[in-house]
């Protein structure tokens, strides 16, 4: 879970102890992602409208949190699946209600809501990360709109994979 196959892509996140191994970025596959070793989850993401963002796996280290923020947008939702942790010592607080990762307990939260995390645990909490379409709330062609603009704005930047 350490160097380089870790990627930044938020650093006030990863200044405090947040990293991310990516194994899709703005809905395409990274190509050195070995997806080849997660034959489950690539069956389970085909289902899922990937959004604009990241899937892949996040760890945040012991004694570390990310500040209250906002994403400062209604575009996408956020799954994380906890796969490593300790039970009720780490926990994310979205839109004022607290909730404690437990392995293999999801977690859907509005990242347009202010939102924190914490891991007092003794090991580093490790999720599977998932950003998807906000369905309930965009239409087929806003959602095909929006991918149009961060495949666009991915080919400018460089971050498509």
């Amino acid at each position: 879970w350490g160097g380089e196959g870790f990627k930044s892509l938020t650093t006030m996140n990863y200044q405090s102890g947040w990293s991310t191994l990516c194994t899709h970025l703005n809905g395409h596959p990274n190509p050195n992602f070995p997806s080849h070793l997660t034959p489950t989850l690539n069956k389970a993401l085909e289902k899922i409208p990937l959004a604009g963002r990241i899937v892949g796996f996040n760890r945040q280290k012991v004694n570390s949190g990310i500040n209250s923020h906002t994403d400062g947008n209604n575009m996408w939702l956020t799954l994380q699946v906890p796969l490593s942790c300790t039970p009720c010592s780490a926990y994310i607080t979205n839109g004022g209600i607290k909730r404690t990762y437990s392995y293999g307990e999801p977690v859907v939260y509005d990242t347009t809501y202010v939102h924190s995390t914490f891991n007092g645990g003794e090991v580093d909490r490790v999720v599977l990360h998932v950003d998807f379409w906000n369905v309930l709330d965009m239409t087929d062609i806003e959602i095909k709109g929006m991918r149009y603009i961060y495949d666009v704005m991915g080919m400018y930047k460089g971050e498509m994979y």
